[in-house]
């Protein structure tokens, strides 16, 4: 990881909150219209899930950075300047989801709960 800058209060803001801070204030529009258009060509599954027709979770370019399909969709949907720790968790447990409702903002040691939640309890999907 990069280092990045402080803002006014002294705060960090790493190198993902920078770039996720230009797209929501310089192109917005652009970036919801992709990722609602992303959505779109989703498949809904029994579960609720809307799965991306890929094998592994799709991985997607926007104004010269790729990432994750889902981490792209939830955070220009909810307008959320995620950092580099920042995880956008599944509840579904699904990493095909790009179901806005099956996705929430984390930390690493959350992801890593669900996971071993999931492994133990499977998915109650009548809690999404």
């Amino acid at each position: 990881m990069k280092l990045s800058q402080y803002n006014n209060d002294f705060s960090y803001v790493d190198e993902s909150q920078q770039w996720f801070e230009e797209i929501l204030s310089r192109y917005l529009d652009e970036a919801r219209s992709r990722a609602l258009s992303l959505v779109a060509e989703g498949v809904v599954a029994d579960t609720g899930c809307i799965e991306t027709p890929t094998l592994d979770a799709r991985k997607v370019r926007f104004r010269g950075r790729q990432l994750y399909a889902y981490r792209f969709i939830f955070c220009i949907l909810t307008e959320m300047r995620a950092g580099y720790d920042d995880v956008v968790r599944h509840r579904c447990n699904n990493r095909r989801c790009i179901n806005p409702d099956h996705l929430e903002i984390g930390s690493r040691g959350e992801n890593l709960q669900d996971e071993r939640e999931f492994s133990a309890n499977g998915v109650d999907y009548t809690l999404l």
